[in-house]
């Protein structure tokens, strides 16, 4: 299953308070700054053959990824996010944050759980914890590229398009064959955004 924040849409929503915006800000700056330089994962082989992947072998490495992006250590914990996961296709957002919830309290270092929270955050249209967990996702594991999807898409809500580009550019230096970041990408051209003239 994909955790997406979803495809990107471009709703006319304003930006609900200044503090928010500065927050954002200043978030963006810290995760697009630190993203190249944080540590290799131990799936850091599977990420060079995404970059090099033909076309045909992309869901074959995408599938390898998530699992070993799923994988908890603890079989209880797995069972965890599998729920929040299943309530979240069901969209019963509540029960999932409860599931994930209870996943980050007892694996704050599980970089999926704060992943798999922040979208159903996102999908409650909470988003001021949407972006403090995706913060933790993307500082435990910095090569998730639907977690950085998800913050483009966070920066579409907020207006922000500049940031919006350069998340969707990230996704594609670490997945060049992203679809929903390429398609996301387009749609900004088409407003002005990242344009050349």
């Amino acid at each position: 299953m994909e955790m997406l924040l979803c495809p990107v849409t471009f709703p006319s929503m304003g930006i609900k308070t200044q503090n928010l915006k500065l927050t954002v800000a200043a978030f963006m700056m810290t995760v697009m700054n630190s993203l190249p330089l944080a540590a290799q994962s131990d799936t850091s082989e599977l990420m060079m053959q995404l970059k090099t992947a033909e076309k045909s072998e992309v869901a074959r490495i995408e599938r390898e990824l998530k699992l070993e992006w799923s994988k908890s250590g603890s079989t209880a914990l797995d069972l965890l996010l599998l729920r929040g996961r299943e309530a979240m296709a069901k969209e019963n957002t509540s029960v999932a944050i409860e599931h994930f919830t209870a996943l980050t309290d007892h694996a704050p270092d599980f970089a999926e759980g704060w992943h798999a929270r922040a979208t159903a955050y996102f999908s409650a249209e909470l988003l001021g914890p949407a972006l403090d967990d995706l913060q933790r996702a993307l500082f435990l594991n910095p090569d998730n590229y639907d977690a950085v999807f998800g913050l483009g898409s966070m920066m579409v809500t907020f207006g922000d398009l500049p940031r919006a580009e350069q998340a969707f550019r990230e996704v594609l230096r670490l997945h060049p064959h992203h679809e929903n970041a390429t398609n996301a990408l387009k749609r900004l051209e088409g407003q002005g955004i990242g344009r050349e003239l």
